[in-house]
């Protein structure tokens, strides 16, 4: 007959108790955990784009691996353990205790003989004189023994260790506990709530006073991780949960507010330590208690740990002085604003949104070596350098904003406050990148003698102007040809030359120039073109600058070195400008510095049960390891003894442990005459 069919319920109880299932759970587990730690969780999106690019992002994204923890595949995968360890636990438990319980003692003499580590002797002895002494010896070896009267004689059943199997249990309770706390930690009631369209993530980039209630979560809720970040002299009652592509808004039982924040640096400009001083107000106003939290030294009050996670810009004030790069002018117009805060500039190119993003007090920069020469002034702070030299060196200040165009297309901006020195020159930088994944691109603006960035707007002015082309030509002319060739058809085309050298690289730079070379000279010509045509727009642009200097009612400016590199380093930025992708720039003038404390806020009533877990897991580790259990059993009749050993783990301490035992049964058959005894068969 065939057997019948198990039911469902069977099967699955078989499955769930199950080693090999349990152990495929761990391992997945496993995997997702080392996951979990090597990609950092609960980031924006958009950081994740950036890292992984599109493709990987979107597997990455239906895998759930950017909250893996919270994951719903994560949590039913803790909920199928805990169900399937919990079942072993109670189909095996009971076999466990009957064994720990059990002095095996209705072994028989044939079993015995066919133990691996057994020995017998001969004794004189009647079997209760020799079980007496035996169990003596054996009680004080630590065994708890059962004397047993049995038809020929006595057999002695003893055991030690026995608590190594409960090392099993507790092993297998703290799978279960830890998994429970991370099921406690798993954000269900938001999940559940979410299923149901009681909770919706919130996508918008709004004030957290105007996100709806659907995606505010209450003070009482009960697992929750989330950050905000707190500016000097301000407060929050919130923290913000990033979900997925959006966020929740955590409501706080409390008040959070941050009287200072401080901060140390190491000599690379790496944060040494920070750290907040915070106050605690509940709902209604009245200060609850003041508390300063470091990194690793968090504040714990009503169940919700505050941590110092990290820190940034609170909306520091900038004063800025804004220069039109395009203008025919050198005059500047002033700017107000803050970071984090936007305004609209209104210029020829059309309206941009100035949006300021951040601030940096001080800058560590390597200005160790020297930079390669790149063609031109647009290139990686620190180029290419040609030595392996590093001198760090803190370059001042710097803040970062976006121009936003009115097609929504923006750029990122860095800008250094102070000028840094490049080739025993120096420079005024904005770096420009389009997106964050790229590195930035700074633009070099030269100083002239007195460290100001005007010559250099001055004469950019004057080479985008047109009505004063004709009469830097005519300077330049004058310079570079005699008395005796003024006024000639030699002067004119010079003029003319001129004129147009300057016409064509104020359309577009260098590019503009080398267009028109290979348009208009022949291939064999083009680089002796190409010199004289730059030679030409050097000397030109000298005159330039004397013809702006006259303008501003400033003294005429040195034929020497330094006016020669101005000249040249006007041009290298001039023709930069047009890939700066911006019509303005903006100089940094002073500042008022806000800072912002980062805080993580979490409530983790799971976090006591994994602890717990994690302490009886440890304990069974220990009962497992270092407690060994041993059984013995003698079987005594009249002239025999048969002794029998055995061990879950046949270690070296066992071996030793049998051949003591063996040693002195021969010692107690025989206390005075020892007689040989007989060997069975041993190790």
């Amino acid at each position: 007959m065939n057997a019948a069919p198990h039911s469902f319920g069977r099967s699955l109880f078989e499955l769930l108790s199950s080693m090999r299932f349990a152990i495929s759970l761990l391992s997945i587990l496993a995997v997702a955990s080392i996951i979990g730690t090597v990609l950092k969780q609960s980031e924006p999106y958009s950081n994740y784009i950036i890292q992984l690019g599109p493709f990987w992002f979107q597997a990455f994204e239906k895998l759930g691996l950017y909250d893996v923890y919270h994951a719903a595949w994560f949590l039913l995968i803790l909920t199928f353990l805990v169900a399937s360890t919990s079942v072993c636990i109670t189909r095996n438990a009971p076999n466990f205790v009957r064994e720990m319980k059990s002095f095996r003692e209705h072994v028989s003499e044939q079993s015995l003989n066919a133990f691996k580590h057994k020995h017998e002797a001969d004794t004189d002895q009647s079997p209760e004189t020799l079980a007496a002494s035996a169990q003596a010896y054996l009680e004080g070896q630590g065994y708890k023994v059962r004397n047993l009267p049995r038809e020929d004689g006595v057999l002695l059943a003893a055991k030690a260790g026995s608590w190594n199997r409960v090392g099993y249990l507790l092993a297998h309770s703290a799978i279960v506990m830890i998994c429970i706390g991370g099921l406690m930690d798993g954000n269900l009631v938001f999940k559940a709530q979410q299923v149901l369209g009681y909770k919706k993530i919130e996508t918008r980039d709004i004030p957290q006073s105007q996100v709806p209630a659907i995606s505010r979560l209450s003070p009482s809720n009960p697992s929750f991780r989330g950050s905000v970040q707190i500016p000097e002299g301000s407060s929050a009652d919130v923290a913000f949960l990033n979900v997925a592509d959006g966020y929740l808004v955590q409501e706080l039982p409390f008040t959070v507010a941050l009287k200072q924040f401080r901060i140390e640096h190491y000599t690379t400009g790496q944060p040494k330590n920070f750290e907040s001083d915070i106050e605690l107000f509940d709902l209604s106003g009245k200060k609850i208690l003041g508390a300063t939290i470091a990194v690793n030294h968090p504040l714990i009050y009503d169940n919700v740990a505050i941590y110092q996670a990290s820190f940034a810009d609170g909306g520091t004030r900038l004063t800025l002085r804004a220069w039109n790069l395009f203008s025919k002018t050198a005059s500047s117009f002033p700017i107000e604003g803050a970071v984090h805060q936007n305004t609209t500039l209104t210029s020829e190119a059309g309206d941009h949104t100035l949006e300021f993003t951040d601030f940096r007090p001080f800058n560590i920069e390597n200005m160790g070596g020297e930079i390669a020469p790149s063609g031109n002034a647009m290139s990686v702070l620190g180029g290419s350098p040609v030595s392996d030299k590093k001198h760090l060196r803190n370059v001042g200040p710097s803040f970062q904003y976006k121009l936003r165009d009115s097609r929504g297309q923006a750029r990122e901006f860095s800008n250094y406050m102070l000028p840094l020195e490049l080739d025993g020159r120096w420079f005024m930088m904005s770096g420009v990148r389009e997106s964050p994944s790229e590195a930035f691109r700074y633009l070099r603006m030269p100083l002239d003698a007195g460290g100001s960035i005007d010559s250099f707007m001055r004469l950019r002015g004057a080479l985008l102007n047109p009505q004063l082309r004709p009469e830097i030509a005519a300077r330049f002319a004058r310079q570079a040809l005699p008395k005796a060739a003024w006024g000639t058809e030699i002067e004119t085309k010079l003029k003319f030359s001129a004129t147009q050298m300057l016409a064509l690289f104020a359309e577009g730079g260098f590019q503009s120039l080398g267009r028109f070379i290979e348009e208009k000279v022949p291939e064999a010509e083009r680089e002796k073109a190409a010199g004289t045509y730059l030679r030409i727009l050097e000397l030109a642009a000298f005159e330039a600058l004397q013809v702006a200097n006259q303008q501003a009612s400033l003294p005429a400016p040195q034929s020497d070195e330094a006016s020669g590199w101005l000249v040249r380093d006007t041009l290298n930025s001039m023709s930069d400008m047009f890939a700066y992708g911006a019509p303005i720039y903006l100089q940094l003038m002073s500042y008022d510095e806000v800072k912002a404390s980062g805080l993580q806020l979490t409530r983790s009533p799971g976090k006591k049960v994994v602890y717990f877990g994690s302490l009886l897991l440890v304990l069974g580790v220990f009962f497992m390891l270092y407690v060994r259990e041993r059984r013995v059993w003698l079987r005594i009749k009249p002239g025999h003894a048969l002794l029998a050993m055995s061990s879950a783990k046949h270690t070296i301490d066992f071996e030793k442990e049998f051949t003591q035992h063996a040693q002195a049964l021969d010692t107690l058959v025989n206390p005075q005459n020892n007689p040989e005894a007989s060997n069975g068969t041993r190790p």
